[in-house]
């Protein structure tokens, strides 16, 4: 499962922004279910940050959100991302050279029941 949390940081507080981005990097990374994760940049506008991390399952990265370190360092980080849909699930994977792979869904059916 990946999560991209996407900020637009003005120039004037990007050093307090990258040093709550890498704490909070740094509570994702300590919790089960943690596979990876970056802090990035956009390369045509340097205003344009993106948190991107990549958990085993959607239950790990929600009870991630639950820790006391994520919801004291984290959490009021992910708070002021854009707001939009951030978490994904993979359908379709591909190693170098290899060939596509293609995962079924992890959602429910109907997911209204």
């Amino acid at each position: 499962m990946l999560v991209t949390n996407r900020f637009v940081v003005e120039a004037d507080v990007v050093g307090d922004f990258t040093a709550r981005a890498h704490a909070a990097l740094a509570a994702l990374a300590a919790r089960p279910g943690y596979l990876r994760g970056q802090l990035i940049r956009a390369l045509d506008d340097p205003r344009h940050w993106c948190l991107l991390t990549e958990w085993e399952s959607v239950g790990t990265y929600r009870r991630a959100l639950g820790g006391f370190d994520v919801k004291v360092t984290a959490v009021p980080l992910l708070a002021e991302s854009v707001d939009e849909p951030s978490a994904y699930e993979a359908l379709a994977t591909a190693a170098p050279g290899a060939d596509v792979v293609v995962t079924a869904s992890d959602r429910a059916a109907d997911p209204y029941r």
